[in-house]
């Protein structure tokens, strides 16, 4: 079947296979429904690898490369699927044609990047705590250390929490600035006055034009704000839902 997707017109000029999945087209049930690729969810097992292999199928592929995501700025290397558990990452990148590199979210900002030209592809998974501490650096250093060149890169930020639905607390605004007094920059009033709203994608961004990464876009779509097209971790908190669905988004060199 065809599964429904979200596209770059940045990759798309590239000429890279990718895609960003919603959550439909699946066969998952419940708080699930439909196009859940979270093994890690409470989800029945077998619905999630029936979604993944559709979603792997959407390249012409055998299966996704996804790492044990951790929220760290760790970034790892596939030639092929792991022969074993994946490893502990939050970005995956390949110079393989035909490896199909995914990452895995539900709020947070996923990252599609490519060098066309020195053929290298990557994933990665950027919630707060994996921008602030590198893993867009380290997925840039990785790419590179495979021939890419960062300024040849073309990144998209996929679906992600919007900043009108990103709201934290004083404490999280300080985390931030301690690093880097500039970071406020991505906080806004809240609705009270211990409250910030902070833009995570405009973040994302930010640490991609400051690792040398100019040409870059976030595709829009507020993951919090459309139940109907996206799973979301703090709306299903919000809602006293007992688990969430995953969404993929996933790159691929052609052959």
């Amino acid at each position: 079947m065809t599964l429904p997707i979200l596209t770059s017109p940045l990759l798309d000029a590239s000429g890279v296979r990718h895609a960003f999945f919603t959550r439909a087209g699946g066969v998952s049930e419940g708080d699930y429904e439909s196009l859940n690729v979270g093994l890690g969810s409470a989800d029945d097992p077998r619905a999630v690898i029936e979604n993944r292999r559709r979603c792997a199928a959407h390249f012409g592929a055998e299966g996704l490369v996804t790492a044990y995501q951790v929220h760290s700025a760790l970034a790892v290397t596939a030639q092929g699927a792991w022969p074993d558990d994946p490893p502990q990452a939050d970005a995956v990148v390949s110079a393989t044609p035909g490896v199909v590199c995914g990452a895995l979210a539900a709020d947070c900002a996923p990252i599609l990047l490519v060098d066309a030209q020195a053929r290298v592809a990557a994933a990665a998974h950027a919630g707060w705590k994996g921008a602030l501490t590198g893993v867009v650096e380290a997925t840039v250093a990785r790419m590179e250390g495979l021939g890419a060149s960062r300024e040849r890169l073309r990144a998209a930020v996929g679906p992600c929490i919007g900043p009108r639905s990103y709201e934290v607390g004083l404490e999280f605004l300080e985390r931030f600035v301690a690093v880097d007094p500039d970071h406020g920059r991505f906080f806004a009033a809240g609705a009270a006055p211990d409250k910030r709203l902070f833009d995570l994608p405009g973040f994302v961004l930010g640490r991609l034009a400051a690792a040398g990464v100019e040409t870059h876009e976030w595709i829009g779509h507020d993951t919090c704000a459309e139940p109907d097209r996206f799973f979301s971790n703090r709306r299903a908190f919000k809602q006293g839902e007992r688990d969430y669905g995953r969404l993929l988004s996933a790159i691929m060199l052609a052959p």
